[in-house]
C-alpha cells in the first residue's frame, strides 16, 4: 500500500477524546434525581419549609415553591422540582461569575 491506512490515522483521535471527556464532566455535573424516594422527599420538603423556600398552604393542600411560585401536591415531586430549579439557578448564577467585566 503506497498511502496512509485510513485505519491507522489516529489525527483526530484528540478531538473525540476531548468530546467524550467534556460529555464526560456534563453528565458528572448533572444532579441524578431518579432515586428519590417518598422518605428522602419529605425530608427534603421538611428542610425547605423551615428555610422559607417552601409555604404550605392548608386550604388548597399543596406546597408553594415560593421562589419560582409554583405550586405542588405531591412532596416529591416538589424535591424533584427544587433539584432542578436550584441546579438550573446555581448553573446561571455560575455563568455570570465567568462573565468577563
Amino acid at each position: 500500500m503506497t498511502g496512509p491506512d485510513r485505519y491507522d490515522d489516529a489525527s483526530r483521535d484528540h478531538e473525540r477524546f476531548e468530546n467524550e471527556q467534556v460529555a464526560h464532566d456534563r453528565d458528572a455535573a448533572r444532579i441524578e434525581t431518579a432515586d428519590i424516594d417518598e422518605a428522602h422527599a419529605w425530608m427534603v420538603v421538611e428542610e425547605l419549609i423551615g428555610q422559607d423556600v417552601v409555604t404550605p398552604v392548608a386550604e388548597s393542600q399543596s406546597l408553594v415553591h415560593e421562589p419560582s411560585g409554583e405550586s405542588f401536591r405531591s412532596e416529591k415531586a416538589l424535591a424533584l422540582f427544587h433539584k432542578g430549579w436550584k441546579a438550573g439557578y446555581d448553573a446561571a448564577a455560575e455563568r455570570r461569575d465567568e462573565e468577563p467585566r
